[in-house]
């Protein structure tokens, strides 16, 4: 594939998570806060004092104190609590004024306080009181990163105090706002020099820092260290360099990093993790590519942690023989001309698409190749006496044409509508639930619906992968182009252009460099399948625009993808039950609009 042209992408303003920021925490600005209030819920009290500092790298930047009006008296048990009592803050400036000071003084900065939700509910209770929109600070709270690093054989328990003691505070605590910011600031930085051990270094370790994610975890983080900040694929590593992991991502240094937190929740992750030594990015150009990519090193390396698309040649499809009296068989590759639905997931998943069709259709069951005459009598099997089969085994005269009507409406139903299946299979369905049977109508239904969707993934597939090359382009939100070549359904080449940058020369030069792909048998694409419908889900987009097609890229109106979803099995119960020709037409009209 084409590397991709530089395009630059225009900003977007979005307020930054802290896995966004990725910040050494030696460069965070943190403003530590603490208030005073009247009592302690937001909708009922008022704030009496704020107090903040403003610090980073461990040096202290400004502070801002001041004391605030609550508009209501200060209770007695607070007054005794805080020394702060009525006539203190009756001279002092409201909220209204005090607020918008304190939110220029934070802005840009990473809040800290202890038991935060206290603190930062009443300035989140405060903004919404006047009208002014909530900046989104990232928060960090230092009572429950005491809790995950300060034992209580070193502390009877994580109050402020208690912490000021512990890490040799210069201020004490005294429920005075500025006292107890100052105080919390060093209970900070003595929080993080115990966390550094665990890996936690950048502000969005401090995220999860409070989560138990074990130490050796943690300290792995530094895998992501130098990663690209871009669209691509990451492959995690093992001791001697084999392929543990594939995945992909919008931005692998943000997800790589997300493999060392508490976000990740998976237990075979985090197996993985620990034994992980290395990880190895491949930046892509669009999101198409990093997808492709994933899969196709999937599989090649079929890494133990990953659990889809790694043996592709274990899918399985179903063919309709090509000898007089075709039968259905279930095959490890599509071969010759015969029509062939798939690919399936499993052999099981086939034999139930070979079951419904079979339910639906007289066709033989037998395995041996017939002569279009016998010359042997035989005499007819059971299918054949309960009027499921014509017995072409049978034909003495010339060739069964009975079996040929039948053969000709499977053809129909793999490679074209297959309404006349569904339409019967429903049928069978109403009747079984009718009679109350309804494990058997769920094994029917399950049937159809294991039959239409292999139907559809083939017919989708077969188009694409008769087309030599197909050149298609999406614009992108910067103004460029995101371009792709597609040969015989695999991807080729792909590039981006620049907004304003003409499109055709690129064009010229993917088709040009892009890579050559041996015509395959279709309905099989020259690919992994999956790789196939990444495109084709690409290309049926909104917005993408066809450039060049060497062969027609065309669906049938009346295909198995209008039943992809059995939307209209209702309707086809409906006419089942009602027989009417009013049915037939709705399930025709269902037919084209799903189309």
């Amino acid at each position: 594939m084409s590397s991709p042209s530089g395009a630059a992408h225009p900003p977007t303003a979005v307020q930054p998570s802290f896995a966004d920021l990725g910040t050494p925490l030696r460069d965070v600005t943190f403003v530590v806060v603490d208030l005073e209030t009247t009592g302690s819920r937001a909708d009922d009290a008022g704030i009496t004092e704020i107090g903040a500092v403003k610090v980073r790298g461990g040096e202290v930047l400004g502070e801002f104190q001041t004391l605030v009006d609550p508009g209501r008296p200060v209770p007695a048990f607070v007054a005794r609590l805080t020394g702060i009592t009525s006539a203190m803050v009756a001279t002092a400036p409201q909220i209204d004024l005090v607020l918008p000071s304190f939110l220029e003084f934070a802005r840009d900065t990473v809040l800290v306080a202890h038991n935060a939700p206290f603190d930062v509910g009443f300035l989140r209770a405060a903004c919404a009181e006047l009208g002014y929109p909530w900046p989104g600070f990232a928060v960090v709270d230092t009572l429950p990163l005491a809790r995950r690093v300060v034992t209580r054989d070193e502390a009877r328990n994580h109050k402020l105090s208690t912490l000021a003691g512990l890490f040799r505070a210069t201020t004490s605590p005294e429920h005075r706002a500025l006292a107890d910011a100052r105080a919390t600031v060093d209970v900070l930085h003595g929080l993080l020099e115990r966390l550094a051990p665990l890996g936690v270094t950048h502000l969005e370790d401090l995220a999860t820092a409070s989560d138990p994610v074990p130490p050796e975890v943690r300290r792995k983080a530094t895998l992501a260290d130098g990663l690209p900040e871009a669209p691509g694929v990451y492959l995690f590593r093992g001791p001697d360099d084999e392929v543990l992991y594939v995945g992909t991502s919008t931005n692998i240094r943000k997800r790589v990093r997300s493999y060392f937190t508490a976000a990740e929740k998976r237990k075979r992750m985090s197996e993985m993790v620990r034994i992980a030594g290395a990880v190895t990015p491949v930046v892509c150009a669009t999101p198409l590519e990093a997808q492709i990519r994933e899969l196709r090193l999937i599989a090649e390396h079929a890494p133990r942690y990953n659990r889809r698309s790694k043996h592709p040649e274990r899918q399985s499809w179903v063919r309709l023989t090509d000898e007089a009296y075709p039968r259905l068989s279930v095959v490890a590759d599509v071969r010759g001309d015969a029509p062939h639905i798939g690919p399936f997931t499993s052999r099981r998943t086939a034999q139930d698409a070979v079951a419904a069709l079979h339910d639906a259709l007289d066709l033989r069951q037998c395995t041996q190749r017939l002569p279009v005459v016998t010359t042997t009598p035989r005499s007819p099997c059971a299918l054949a006496g309960l009027d499921r089969c014509s017995a072409p085994c049978t034909a003495t005269d010339g060739p069964d044409e009975t079996y040929a009507r039948v053969a000709a409406a499977a053809t129909s139903a793999l490679t074209g509508d297959p309404a006349p299946v569904v339409r019967s299979l429903a049928a069978r369905v109403a009747r079984l639930a009718a009679q109350e049977r309804y494990e058997e109508a769920g094994q029917v239904t399950g049937r159809l619906r294991a039959f239409v969707r292999a139907a559809a993934r083939a017919q989708r597939l077969d188009p694409l992968s008769r087309c030599a090359e197909l050149v298609a382009a999406r614009a992108t939100s910067s103004g460029g182009w995101e371009l792709v070549v597609v040969r015989y359904g695999r991807l080729a080449a792909t590039a981006v252009t620049g907004p304003g940058e003409d499109p055709l020369p690129v064009v010229d030069a993917l088709q040009a460099t892009a890579e050559v792909v041996e015509a395959p048998v279709p309905p099989a694409p020259a690919c992994h399948p999956e790789e196939a419908a990444l495109v084709l889900d690409w290309l049926e987009q909104p917005g993408v625009r066809l450039v060049h097609a060497t062969d027609p890229w065309t669906c049938p109106v009346r295909s198995a993808v209008a039943h992809a979803d059995l939307d209209d099995v209702a309707a086809s119960v409906a006419q089942a039950v009602t027989g009417t020709e009013q049915g037939a037409e709705q399930h025709d009209a269902a037919s084209m609009a799903a189309c």
